[in-house]
């Protein structure tokens, strides 16, 4: 009893000694309080990212995620088919501009490809399985039609979903996309002990699978980096996979598939985006979309972007896939405008920037 005593006046004593040292009495706190702001706590919860779901198809499961909410209304859906090697969740690395994408009313589907991420590999799945797991998942969420963009190693996927379900595909957006067409890369002759070899190495540390070069734009998005690092490990390593390089050497052979489907009918629009700085999918190779495509796509070409066009451009990408292809994101006075095509020609040449002005950083906001 005198030991609990003791400790319990220590106690005391430690917490008047503290309260005193900072002068918090119950006196001064609710003076100072009266002084300040009137502190105000959020009703609902910030989104730390797309949330995952799955449903079943074809006896297997489907993982996917899906920024949409059920009690607002939004425009049409986009399908986003990411890069190779990543996950459901990569979607989540365009939300630094969400609320612009909130503002025009669109909502992100994204549905996972075979090994990676959540959702196990199984070597005789291919385009066509994944063409069925998108539509098994939009049949479940009742979107009957939806903009597709492909990023990257997203491209093979996304043709061989126009070839199949056209009608469901209200405009085709391929930035940085790899084309199924055409010469394959030279990867392609190599056996299955030296891809296993290759991408084992390549993917053993995502932070250098997933680097971004020194004068990226992906620098200036506070978090951009950490996130497209931790989606690395997160297709690699998440079910206990340990690096394992199975599903990216498979998904690596599938894109040498040739010849590439037929999109013929294929009545959607579709926009290409090329970085004429990419050295990963050159723009001699993004040409190619030109020769497969049914009608002529709408065709930006940006000389300040590589292979990271999708991102530093996602504003243009949004509004093209909202329906305003017709307007330009222009940073013009430390204001962003959308402006028609003839006054944005107007605004860069007096100094304006292409896309939000956040691209310029702290100094925009002056």
């Amino acid at each position: 009893m005198k030991k609990a005593s003791t400790a319990a006046v220590a106690f005391t004593f430690s917490v008047a000694a503290v309260a005193g040292a900072v002068g918090f009495t119950a006196g001064a706190s609710d003076a100072e309080a009266s002084k300040r702001p009137k502190p105000v706590v959020q009703d609902e919860f910030d989104s730390l990212g797309p949330a995952m779901h799955q449903t079943k198809n074809a006896g297997r499961t489907v993982h996917y995620s899906d920024t949409g909410e059920t009690d607002r209304t939004y425009g049409d859906p986009v399908v986003f088919m990411g890069g190779t090697g990543t996950t459901a969740r990569a979607s989540g690395m365009t939300e630094f501009l969400r609320t612009t994408r909130e503002n025009l009313g669109q909502r992100v589907i994204s549905v996972e490809r075979n090994g990676f991420g959540d959702t196990g590999f199984d070597k005789k799945l291919g385009f066509d399985d994944y063409t069925s797991d998108v539509n098994a998942v939009l049949d479940k969420l009742g979107v009957r039609k939806a903009s597709v963009i492909a990023i990257s190693g997203g491209g093979p996927y996304a043709a061989h979903y126009a070839a199949d379900s056209p009608q469901r595909i209200s405009s085709l957006h391929l930035a940085a996309a790899l084309p199924p067409y055409g010469e394959k890369s030279s990867y392609c002759g190599k056996s299955d002990k030296e891809l296993n070899a290759y991408f084992g190495e390549q993917i053993r540390d995502p932070r250098k699978w997933w680097g971004f070069a020194e004068d990226s734009p992906m620098h200036k998005i506070p978090g951009f980096t950490d996130t497209a690092e931790e989606d690395g490990g997160r297709s690699y390593y998440l079910r206990g996979q340990k690096g394992d390089p199975s599903a990216q050497v498979h998904e690596q052979k599938l894109y040498c598939e040739r010849p590439g489907p037929d999109m013929s009918k294929l009545k959607a629009p579709v926009y290409v985006y090329t970085g004429l700085k990419d050295t990963t999918v050159p723009p001699a190779t993004q040409a190619r979309w030109n020769d497969a495509l049914p009608q002529k796509p709408v065709v930006r070409k940006y000389d300040d972007s590589g292979h990271d066009v999708q991102y530093r451009h996602w504003d243009q990408i949004l509004l093209d896939m909202a329906g305003y292809a017709d307007r330009t994101p222009v940073c013009t006075g430390h204001k962003t405008r959308v402006l028609s095509e003839k006054a944005a020609e107007r605004a860069l040449k007096k100094g304006g920037t292409l896309g939000s002005c956040a691209w310029r950083g702290k100094s925009a906001a002056k």
